[in-house]
């Protein structure tokens, strides 16, 4: 939430030279910010349908945040599309969410601003990019931004919860799973990634706060590099049956 695909390109940089990647702005954020249907479950639909357009049959997601809410709809619900999922302090799942926080961050237009609530996000001492603190604040100057990101921030964070994703759901996710977490994350608990189904891999960021692809660029790729050449997992008797 309030990013866009240029935050991505540190990360994108440090992988294999021959990957084609698609990073994309969120319906409602930068460049797709006149796209409509702004909530995790309505950008799903919309990368899904954008990637069918591209002639994209399977790929390797990778989302953090509200990104990471995306992506993980995204998997189910056309798991046979996705060959793996990497996931940085996802959203949705867990209903705990620093909503004080992230409403800041949403009217956040100047640079100092933006530069302030990065660095509340970030783990202890952390001085966020001053390269994405500049695309960010740049990205607030296009006219209608600031409102809509107040407005999708207002409803995901209604009451200071998140909807969540059922744990049961999660576990049908037959492809590679990578979540990665910051254990200072100021947005999203790290205990959300308790209790994962056994399957998933998990990664703890020490010291790291929520803003991982900035904060631990190189770490993030190598992890989305692993998860990548991870086997899909067979499906059990159990699984069929569901």
């Amino acid at each position: 939430f309030g990013g866009c695909h240029d935050v991505w390109r540190q990360v994108i940089s440090t992988l294999s030279p021959g990957m084609r990647t698609i990073a994309y702005d969120l319906p409602g954020h930068g460049h797709s910010l006149s796209v409509p249907g702004t909530s995790a479950r309505s950008a799903a639909k919309a990368i899904l349908a954008d990637l069918a357009t591209r002639g994209r049959k399977k790929v390797h997601l990778v989302g953090h945040s509200m990104g990471g809410a995306v992506a993980t709809l995204m998997a189910l619900s056309e798991p046979e599309r996705v060959a793996s999922l990497t996931l940085l302090a996802p959203g949705g799942f867990g209903p705990e969410i620093n909503g004080p926080l992230l409403r800041r961050y949403a009217a956040a237009a100047g640079r100092n601003e933006v530069r302030t609530c990065l660095a509340a996000m970030s783990g202890p001492g952390e001085q966020p990019p001053e390269d994405i603190v500049d695309t960010l604040a740049e990205m607030r100057e296009r006219p209608g931004q600031v409102q809509k990101l107040v407005e999708i921030a207002a409803v995901m964070t209604r009451d200071d919860r998140q909807g969540a994703i059922p744990r049961e759901q999660l576990g049908t996710l037959a492809m590679p799973v990578m979540v990665v977490w910051g254990t200072d994350d100021a947005m999203l608990p790290v205990a959300q990634a308790d209790d994962l189904p056994a399957h998933f891999h998990l990664h703890h960021v020490l010291e790291a706060g929520h803003m991982l692809v900035e904060e631990a660029s190189d770490l993030v790729a190598s992890a989305v590099r692993r998860n990548m050449s991870r086997r899909r997992r067979r499906s059990s008797a159990r699984d069929r049956a569901v």
